[in-house]
């Protein structure tokens, strides 16, 4: 069941029923949707590619939340509109361009800003460290996906089929790494981001609280279909299985 709060214009869904001692998926760029009353100027096809997405992870994210003992807390909105992922006054929080493509609907001033900050950013993050704060789970599974290739950088392949991010705390990372590696997969350590660049949910709402967490980017065609995305549940839910009993 998901908890939408404020509605449809709530900037965050809680799907199923957090619990102690449980599992926490958070993705923060899951959604797409487009609040009626903004108007970004992209073309409607770029909304279903990864400038606008992490495609595949809300997908995956409800399909761990129909689990026993994990819930997922999602963003509904595209990051297009305003970046979770980024600190509150970093320049790409209301991104004016993604991978080449100009986001002309973002060119605002200090005010229009602060007002995405308040609509989308401020309220989503209060209410995870609620959710967090009442729940108390074992850990946090942060979710998100990559391209294969960068629009912008189509010389550069990235052969990783999951990468592992974190920042300072790499506890679980350091276990997950190997257990992942052992299923056949090319695992990227750090890579293709470096949690030491991004990863403001998880250094707020983990690292700072001493919260067990395990980071992930899924390569997006790996979850870009039905088949794809169950794998890649079954798969994150064993892990997590042999993580939070650590």
């Amino acid at each position: 069941m998901a908890q939408d709060g404020a509605g449809e214009q709530a900037p965050w869904r809680l799907i199923g029923t957090p619990r102690f001692g449980g599992v926490l998926v958070v993705a923060d760029h899951a959604g797409w949707a487009v609040p009626g009353d903004i108007e970004l100027g992209v073309d409607a096809a770029l909304m279903q590619e990864h400038i606008a997405q992490d495609i595949g992870t809300m997908a995956v994210a409800e399909l761990l939340a129909a689990r026993e003992g994990t819930a997922a807390f999602v963003g509904r909105f595209t990051r297009l509109a305003c970046d979770l992922n980024r600190d509150g006054d970093a320049p790409c929080l209301v991104p004016g361009s993604s991978d080449g493509h100009d986001i002309p609907g973002n060119r605002l001033d200090a005010d229009g800003v602060a007002a995405r900050l308040a609509r989308f950013h401020r309220p989503y993050h209060a209410k995870l460290e609620q959710v967090l704060e009442a729940a108390a789970p074992a850990m946090i599974l942060s979710l998100h996906s990559f391209t294969p290739r960068l629009a912008s950088r189509p010389e550069v392949r990235r052969p990783w089929q999951v990468g592992v991010l974190y920042n300072d705390d790499d506890r679980l990372a350091r276990l997950a790494i190997p257990l992942l590696a052992a299923e056949g997969l090319v695992v990227g350590d750090q890579e293709p981001y470096s949690g030491q660049d991004l990863n403001y949910t998880m250094n707020r709402h983990a690292e700072a609280e001493g919260r067990p967490y395990l980071g992930v980017e899924i390569r997006q065609d790996e979850i870009a279909d039905a088949a794809g995305q169950a794998l890649w549940a079954e798969r994150l839910a064993r892990l997590c299985r042999r993580l939070a009993l650590v």
